[in-house]
């Protein structure tokens, strides 16, 4: 089936490109779907948690913080686990620790349970299979994890008085623009001219994300939010199929199971204190168009600390 690479084999074992790989893609592609598509789902049901729950925006904002906080947070056990018994066992343990959470949310009847059964229980399954994913591909690897890859926002529309059905569509909008954009970056940054380049293509993401975001701040009907969500889910594809392939470039096979865990924790500090800052802001100016522009800045100072560092070290290795 194309020479699948084992868990558990020497290192250097030549990756296939291809036959099994395929398989592994399709299945890292339903993971790392539900993994960013349920954060951003909660926020569908914000204005529903908040009235059922009798709690404010920072207090809902803390369900897809926590999500994606152990998401990222675990990163380091997982790197443990991943480094001592393979990716398989670990992704099928956290396989059923996913479903059991989510069958516990649904018979929460305080916030504080969500917290605790979604969020807590949602965490070991997304960085084994970008690891299992990186040692099937190697000259197919960007576009493999475009393709695996392939929110404030649906709030913002609701709070001009559309419907939630309308405010919604807004999300399917977003993730469908998302849905080609990850493969087509995948595509692009595995070019020869391109794959050198890989961390300037990132940094162009990034900014593009941030501008994104600021230009996004003046959006005041439904149409400007369609433009925003279209542009937005562009650029956040872009970054999400290229940030995992620009870290594998940079520190090789071997070592990528550590760093993931690394970075992946570094992540974990911005997300469980970014939707409840958010949340906070928003109940104090009850305006979404400081949420964007906090965003938009943060995001693009980001891409020039990570260009001018770039630079400097080749600047240093010549």
């Amino acid at each position: 089936m194309g020479g699948a690479v084992v868990d558990d084999g020497p290192p250097g074992v030549k990756a296939p490109d291809g036959g099994w790989g395929w398989a592994v893609l399709a299945g890292c592609f339903v993971i790392t779907g539900f993994s960013y598509a349920f954060p951003k789902a909660v926020s569908v049901f914000f204005k529903e948690l908040i009235r059922e729950f009798g709690v404010g925006y920072s207090d809902t904002a803390w369900i897809s913080s926590i999500l994606l906080a152990m998401l990222y947070g675990t990163g380091p056990l997982c790197s443990v686990l991943v480094n001592r018994f393979g990716c398989r066992p670990v992704m099928i343990i956290g396989g059923l620790f996913a479903s059991a959470g989510m069958i516990l949310a649904s018979f929460a009847t305080n916030i504080v349970h969500i917290y605790l059964a979604a969020g807590v229980t949602t965490a070991l399954n997304f960085q084994p299979s970008l690891i299992m994913l990186n040692r099937y591909f190697i000259e197919k690897r960007p576009l493999a994890n475009g393709l695996a890859a392939a929110v404030f926002v649906v709030n913002y529309a609701k709070s001009l008085g559309y419907e939630d059905t309308t405010s919604a569509l807004l999300l399917t909008i977003l993730g469908f623009v998302d849905m080609f954009a990850r493969p087509a970056a995948g595509f692009i940054a595995g070019m020869k001219w391109a794959r050198p380049r890989s961390v300037y293509l990132l940094c162009f993401a990034i900014i593009f994300n941030g501008c994104t975001d600021l230009i996004g701040s003046q959006a005041k009907n439904y149409p400007g939010l369609v433009v925003f969500c279209i542009f937005f889910g562009m650029s956040y594809g872009m970054v999400g199929a290229l940030q995992f392939e620009v870290l594998m470039a940079i520190v090789g096979t071997e070592k990528f199971p550590s760093a993931i865990g690394l970075v992946l924790l570094v992540e974990a500090v911005a997300v469980l204190v970014g939707p409840p800052g958010a949340g906070r802001l928003l109940d104090a100016t009850h305006q979404y168009m400081h949420i964007f522009l906090l965003a938009g800045c943060e995001v693009t100072l980001s891409a020039f600390v990570l260009t001018l560092g770039n630079f400097l070290c080749i600047k240093k290795k010549q």
